[in-house]
C-alpha cells in the first residue's frame, strides 16, 4: 500500500505560482512512478506531469511543458509540482498518483491515488 496526501493548491490569478507536494507512506517507492492529474468539472481525469521514483526521469502534458515542473525529494519522501504562468484553463483539482513500473499518462492504470487538492486561477 502507498498512503499519498496532497497540499498546496488554492486560488491565484492569471500568471501566478503555486506549489503542489504530495507526502508518500507505506511501502518502497523504487518501482513505482508518481505523477499528478487534474480533473476539471465535468471532464475526465487528465495526466499533467509524472516522474520515476528511481533516477527521477520525468514526462509531461503537451499543455503544461515550459509551464509546471515536477520533482521529488527522496529524503522525504515528498512529490512536487511547481506550476508558473497559470491560466484559468489550468483551474482543476489536482491528484497526486502512483503506478507501478513506467510513468502512466492514463488514470485507468494508477494504483493510488491521493485525495485531490483544489487549484482555481481567476481571469
Amino acid at each position: 500500500q502507498v498512503q499519498l496526501v496532497e497540499s498546496g493548491g488554492g486560488l491565484v490569478q492569471t500568471g501566478g505560482s503555486l506549489r503542489l507536494s504530495c507526502a508518500a507512506s507505506g511501502r518502497t517507492f523504487s518501482s513505482y512512478a508518481f505523477g499528478w492529474f487534474r480533473q476539471a468539472p465535468g471532464k475526465e481525469r487528465t495526466f499533467v506531469a509524472g516522474i520515476k521514483w528511481s533516477g527521477g526521469s520525468t514526462y509531461y502534458a503537451d499543455s503544461v511543458k515550459g509551464r509546471f515542473t515536477i520533482s521529488r525529494d527522496n529524503a522525504k519522501n515528498t512529490m512536487y509540482l511547481q506550476m508558473i504562468s497559470l491560466k484559468p484553463e489550468d483551474t482543476a483539482v489536482y491528484y497526486c498518483a502512483a503506478a507501478g513500473g513506467s510513468i502512466t499518462t492514463s488514470a485507468t492504470l494508477v494504483d493510488y491515488w491521493g485525495q485531490g487538492t483544489q487549484v482555481t486561477v481567476s481571469s
